[in-house]
């Protein structure tokens, strides 16, 4: 096989996901530019190649059919523009998370202080805390994990990065914020409930962490409830909040806020028009 295109076609054919042929089209694209070097613009010209040892894919394809994210195969997913490391301890970086950091990073270069002081409430991999160290140089930035195995993946993100974030064990249902005086307070919570469980892709319960997706006991809000009173205590006047919610519940999210005397408080739409994020000032 000698043509890009050829090898290509021949990935999506071993492919047995009951997926959009997009998708798949998608991760076959990843996984080639990714191990080859080929890149989407060579596989649509059907440029030539080297003659290739089709069973080098083969595990490749086994894992892919058994619903293993490809970042996971990859061992990185790329998030605003960066590659990032994952794996079984923290959700893979979505682009709803990139909208989410889009909007607090023009907010602060039009409003707050030039080297606003930001916490990131259960960073995961890190990609909320580290994306907004490396787009806002200035900025003092905490981040915080109920999980080990996070923390350190999340370390390791900002050691390859080069961003200069300090990360803490904290479990924010239980503890008290002890970081402060801060600008800003960002958080991706646990906001799935149980019975949307039947909804879900397998490759997102088979292999992200539960702990990272599921609202404890079935409450959607809890995370909201204790970020919300928590972060008042520490938030300078004028602060604010931002949080990402499930599309489900934005209103009940906003009244959460509104409940404990924040003003400002405002619902912003992802690309598919759906409640995602949530923001209130102190």
């Amino acid at each position: 096989m000698t043509n890009s295109k050829e090898l290509f076609n021949d990935l999506i054919s071993r492919i047995t996901l009951d997926e959009d042929k997009s998708e798949i089209q998608s991760i076959i694209y990843l996984l080639l530019e990714k191990k080859t070097g080929l890149t989407k613009t060579d596989i649509l010209a059907g440029n030539k190649i080297e003659l290739v040892d089709l069973t080098f894919f083969d595990s490749f394809i086994t894992q892919i059919n058994d619903h293993k994210p490809i970042q996971h195969l990859l061992g990185e997913a790329e998030f605003y523009g960066r590659p990032f490391m994952v794996n079984s301890s923290v959700l893979i970086p979505r682009p709803e998370t990139e909208l989410l950091v889009h909007e607090i990073k023009n907010k602060l270069l039009k409003v707050n202080p030039k080297n606003p002081s930001i916490l990131d409430i259960g960073t995961g991999s890190g990609c909320i805390a580290i994306t907004l160290a490396l787009e806002l140089p200035l900025a003092t930035v905490h981040a915080t994990d109920i999980s080990k195995e996070a923390l350190n993946t999340a370390l390791q993100n900002a050691k390859t990065l080069g961003a200069k974030v300090q990360f803490h064990e904290h479990n924010i249902l239980a503890d008290e914020i002890l970081t402060g005086p801060l600008d800003l307070v960002v958080s991706n919570p646990p906001y799935i409930t149980a019975h949307e469980k039947s909804c879900m892709k397998k490759n997102v319960l088979m292999y992200e962490p539960h702990l990272a997706l599921f609202a404890p006991e079935d409450d959607a809000l809890a995370f909201y409830h204790s970020i919300a009173y928590k972060s008042k205590a520490v938030l300078v006047s004028g602060g604010t909040v931002w949080v990402e919610i499930n599309a489900q519940f934005g209103n009940e999210v906003a009244a959460v806020f509104k409940k404990l005397g924040y003003h400002s408080v405002s619902i912003i739409k992802d690309l598919d028009n759906k409640d995602r994020i949530v923001t209130a000032v102190r």
